[in-house]
């Protein structure tokens, strides 16, 4: 059995052991009540309520909680990272590099994705249809294996949680966010804490938000909003992702799309570390295929694509002109131009510099400098942050 094969079915099976998986065949979705039964304010602005699992419902203290575990080195194996490490508030929570490298020192094969919206999304991780709420995405980072993040296993899973218990300021918090629990301090609530830091992670504060795009982000707009460019099949709606899901959502798709960054074999083979959906469902037809992020803050989230191999987003324009990436020689030589996998929007296009100009003008127009400076998701270990 391949690696990433391992990888895929090692992490799905695993989430379902942990914190269970529903049989969900149909996309249609009963909408809920949008308020919040504990009066949680998820600071949306005009933007819709995230959708909450019945069973962990936001609340101030369960925010709070998984805010201070979020950036607490003692939540990993090893006590040397935190999430915060792959995540970085500064960068809309990504971290700037190709691919991050584990507590144990092991190099991931995948980029790190901002988590701006992360609670709008309608799967997780770049490439598994499973994964529909961040509780069942939060098991990868905590406990995957292959490969290693967060580095908690059964041999120091109780020496983890004995951390907390002994810090009376945590055990404080920790019986707040789960009064009902006799023990509060563990793993499943360690999840539904960090989930609810993470939904509650909203961007809403853009230029484009406010109606105040300069006259060239206009222009960039109706090129991204063209059929000439195609940009919106792919990530449309207010949070420019066509994999998104809120509360009001009555129906929604979860699609994954090849966009020619390879062809190794000239039958869509992406590289062996990572073939996107094909991993999870084993449907040649899925090789290469991933889904569509959010184009919300991409502006402080490079470098881009699955495994953070484009530079540039002025280098993603001229990629996507290209109709996909033609790799010349070494190990992974191939046109992806010709990958049978390709979606059908990537089919280039001719930008003048001018056009250019306008469509880098508009993406800029998508960065939410509140959202990266907003006290309320900052490390509250640093000194005179709020607690």
């Amino acid at each position: 059995m391949s690696a990433n094969l391992k990888r895929g079915l090692l992490a799905s099976l695993a989430i379902v052991m942990f914190v269970g998986c529903g049989s969900e065949s149909s996309y249609t979705v009963t909408p809920e009540n949008t308020t919040n039964p504990f009066g949680f304010d998820f600071q949306t602005g005009s933007l819709p309520q995230p959708k909450e699992p019945a069973d962990n419902p936001a609340t101030e203290d369960k925010f709070q909680l998984g805010r201070h575990l979020f950036y607490d080195t003692k939540l990993s194996g090893n006590q040397t990272m935190s999430c915060e490490s792959c995540h970085q508030q500064a960068l809309a929570f990504s971290d700037g590099l190709t691919v991050p490298t584990g507590s144990t020192g092991e190099v991931l094969h995948r980029n790190s994705q901002t988590l701006t919206n992360i609670g709008y999304n309608a799967s997780y991780t770049w490439a598994n249809p499973i994964l529909k709420e961040i509780e069942q995405q939060l098991v990868i980072p905590l406990f995957g294996e292959f490969p290693v993040e967060m580095g908690i296993n059964d041999s120091n899973r109780e020496a983890i949680l004995e951390r907390f218990r002994t810090d009376v300021d945590y055990l404080n918090r920790f019986n707040a966010a789960f009064p009902d629990d006799q023990d509060a301090v563990t793993f499943p609530n360690i999840i539904k804490a960090l989930a609810v830091f993470n939904r509650a992670l909203i961007s809403k504060d853009s230029d484009f938000d406010k109606g105040t795009m300069s006259s060239s982000a206009l222009r960039g707009q109706d090129l991204f909003n063209s059929e000439k460019m195609e940009c919106f099949h792919c990530h449309n709606g207010f949070n420019f992702s066509d994999s998104t899901l809120h509360s009001d959502s009555v129906f929604v798709s979860r699609p994954f799309f090849n966009t020619g960054l390879y062809n190794l074999d000239d039958e869509g083979s992406y590289p062996i570390e990572d073939n996107g959906l094909f991993t999870v469902t084993q449907n040649p037809q899925d090789k290469g295929k991933f889904r569509p992020p959010t184009l919300r803050n991409v502006e402080f989230t490079a470098p881009y694509m699955h495994d953070g191999s484009i530079a540039t987003l002025a280098e993603v324009l001229d990629f996507y002109a290209n109709g996909g990436r033609n790799i010349t020689s070494g190990e992974h030589q191939g046109d992806g131009r010709n990958n049978p996998n390709k979606s059908e929007f990537v089919k280039g296009f001719s930008l003048s510099q001018q056009e250019k100009q306008d469509m880098l003008a508009f993406l800029n127009a998508l960065s939410d400098e509140v959202f990266i400076s907003n006290p309320r998701y900052s490390n509250p270990f640093v000194q005179g942050a709020a607690q």
